[in-house]
């Protein structure tokens, strides 16, 4: 079966379904296109992409038309599902002399590309993974295609012992054609019919929720708390097609990515009401010293923690919850105390909420879902 080529899937795309091209996304389909020839031909792998720039610029929508074009065994994977199963294999290959190049030579035996979306490193463990495993995975021949909001010397860059991913960041740069798709249009914000999925609730105020609820259940409802992993998740209301929950029981409480998965593969819709404003102004933190001497703590100083905001954790949580529905197309219905351009202002996590902020924007269209 003869697969269409990007630079063919985006000349149709322009053509027939009102799509505007710009040079910087141009440049980048030639990239693409070159990369997509290479894998043609029975030849050493081609260097991957990484394409990187400002939310809304159709990283994400290039990506998966390379991926739908690839003549070759390939998989497409949301950046951090992708970390998910590292994770979980690293856990499997436990007692093996080196998993990390077990794990790499199993995708190496499955696959010749891999495409995966939004990649942002935030978390020491991450890091210190793929600081080596980029690495080993272009040794077995993998193509990467990646899209990411900054470049690859950006990734991590306040983070705690970064070092220990700057080999992440030279095997990204030696073996990946870096590509700036910033056109200057933000093209999600294209024309579309608006259905509104945010409301800011003054105080003392009846709120929106019960509506929108009433309007999306099916099926019996019930306020009966939801079991998620391990753990119960207080609900408002629920039923077979919508979960309504509040901000502080699903992102203050010790959920994480893999609980908003299960929500995903379990609601069509979600509500989440009470979202406070959510930034504020950063406060040092240290790591102690345990049971090293006085003198020495003061001789080598406590080693600093990023500087954090009282909500970031929640913050975080809130983040992965957008990416999750945004990922796979679940609508997300917010009532707030603020506007959604001042739900988060000021703090360490402001340039990933930018991401977060733009997909809020794109989930109020018509479009979306």
């Amino acid at each position: 079966m003869e697969h269409p080529s990007p630079f063919a899937l985006y000349q149709r795309a322009i053509a027939r379904e009102g799509f505007v091209s710009d040079a910087a996304q141009l440049c980048a389909v030639e990239r693409l296109q070159r990369c997509h020839e290479a894998l043609q031909q029975e030849t050493e792998a081609p260097a991957g992409i990484y394409l990187w720039g400002p939310v809304g610029r159709g990283k994400t929508w290039l990506m998966d038309m390379f991926h739908a074009s690839v003549p070759v065994p390939a998989r497409r994977q949301h950046f951090h599902h992708f970390m998910r199963w590292v994770h979980m294999r690293l856990f499997q290959l436990s007692g093996t002399a080196d998993p990390l190049q077990a794990l790499a030579r199993e995708l190496g035996e499955d696959i010749r590309v891999l495409c995966f979306d939004e990649l942002f490193v935030g978390d020491i463990g991450d890091a210190i993974i793929l600081g080596r495993l980029f690495r080993v995975m272009f040794e077995q021949g993998v193509v990467i295609v990646a899209t990411s909001n900054q470049p690859p010397d950006q990734l991590y860059a306040d983070g705690f012992n970064r070092e220990r991913f700057l080999p992440a960041i030279d095997a990204i740069e030696r073996h990946m054609q870096v590509v700036n798709l910033d056109g200057g249009a933000d093209h999600r914000l294209r024309p579309g019919a608006v259905l509104q999925r945010y409301w800011v609730r003054a105080p003392g105020a009846s709120s929106a929720l019960p509506g929108v609820f009433e309007a999306l259940a099916e099926g019996a409802a019930s306020s009966e708390p939801l079991t998620l992993g391990r753990r119960p998740l207080s609900v408002v209301r629920r039923s077979d097609s919508v979960l309504w929950c509040r901000f502080a029981d699903l992102c203050e409480q010790a959920f994480c990515a893999l609980d908003f998965i299960e929500l995903c593969d379990r609601f069509p819709a979600i509500l989440i009401g009470d979202v406070p404003k959510l930034g504020s102004a950063q406060k040092d933190g240290r790591i102690a010293r345990g049971t090293e001497d006085a003198a020495a703590r003061v001789a080598a100083g406590d080693r600093q923690l990023p500087r954090l905001a009282a909500r970031d954790d929640g913050v975080r949580r809130f983040i992965a919850l957008v990416d999750e529905c945004y990922d796979r197309r679940v609508p997300l219905y917010i009532e707030a105390q603020v506007a959604l351009d001042e739900l988060y202002t000021e703090g360490y996590l402001s340039f990933p909420f930018r991401r977060t902020l733009s997909r809020l924007r794109e989930m109020q269209l018509q479009r979306f879902g």
